[in-house]
């Protein structure tokens, strides 16, 4: 084994700092159990639901995502929830959003969690030419890595992105893992797009966890309803025997333009 795939071993098996024993107020909070780390040449794609395969979680693993944000009033209260149990998740920013609300996605950063790309406004790239999707999903990253870094880029800090609506295409995944970009799918959603009461949110996304056994879920956190759900879900999946994995880049992001 040579000493690079050792030490990438390494990182993604080993816990992170927020477990539940050392969670500021919370002793017995969540937490996350560990990190992994993820790499666009070996999983360019993964969740069940849109590709073959997915991250390779062991039995009750789960990666919290969330789409859509910053927004808001919600945002902010999905990030509470998240930190009261100490559980680091990863966040699909819209740029519109960011461009807007750029502080709300700096405290999502400062408190660990992972930062994604969803384009900048949200339209159906497999209804658009290569181009102007590429176009489009240029000028999301660019006004997230502003925000984020002062830096108005298209080669991501963060190489994880998630097409809107799961709207792709075979060019469009193909340029993705030219440009060394992870898209993210999922295995699990909680169909919050849809208004519901957030008891029924609870219910239905806990069924569908349990029916999945691991794997990525999907929120937004632009949703009232989630970000009130939220904190019962992460009592009750760790009531359950579940954990959280932290999804991270396995390496520098050296792709791109």
């Amino acid at each position: 084994m040579t000493r690079a795939l050792f030490l990438l071993i390494a990182v993604a098996f080993a816990p992170v700092t927020a477990t539940a024993a050392s969670c500021p107020g919370n002793p017995d909070a969540l937490g996350t159990a560990r990190i992994i780390a993820v790499d666009a040449k070996s999983t360019p794609r993964v969740g069940r639901k849109q590709f073959p395969s997915t991250l390779p979680l062991r039995a009750k693993e789960l990666v919290l995502t969330f789409d859509d944000g910053p927004w808001p009033g919600t945002t902010p209260k999905v990030l509470d929830a998240l930190k009261n149990e100490c559980v680091r998740a990863t966040f699909f920013l819209l740029g519109r959003n960011v461009a807007a609300y750029p502080q709300i996605a700096r405290r999502a950063l400062a408190e660990g969690h992972s930062i994604g790309h969803h384009s900048y406004s949200h339209p159906l790239l497999d209804h658009m030419s290569v181009g102007m999707a590429e176009a489009e999903i240029d000028r999301g990253i660019a006004a997230g890595e502003f925000a984020l870094y002062g830096e108005r880029r298209t080669t991501p800090t963060t190489p994880f992105f998630r097409f809107p609506g799961f709207a792709s295409n075979r060019p469009l995944l193909d340029r993705m893992t030219e440009r060394g970009l992870v898209v993210f799918g999922a295995d699990v959603w909680a169909s919050d797009w849809v208004r519901m009461p957030s008891e029924q949110e609870l219910r239905l996304v806990l069924s569908r966890v349990e029916r999945a056994g691991r794997g990525i879920v999907l929120f937004h956190d632009t949703k009232a309803q989630t970000a009130q759900m939220l904190p019962a879900f992460l009592r009750e999946i760790k009531r359950r025997g579940y954990s959280v994995v932290h999804a991270i880049p396995a390496r520098s992001h050296g792709a791109g333009r």
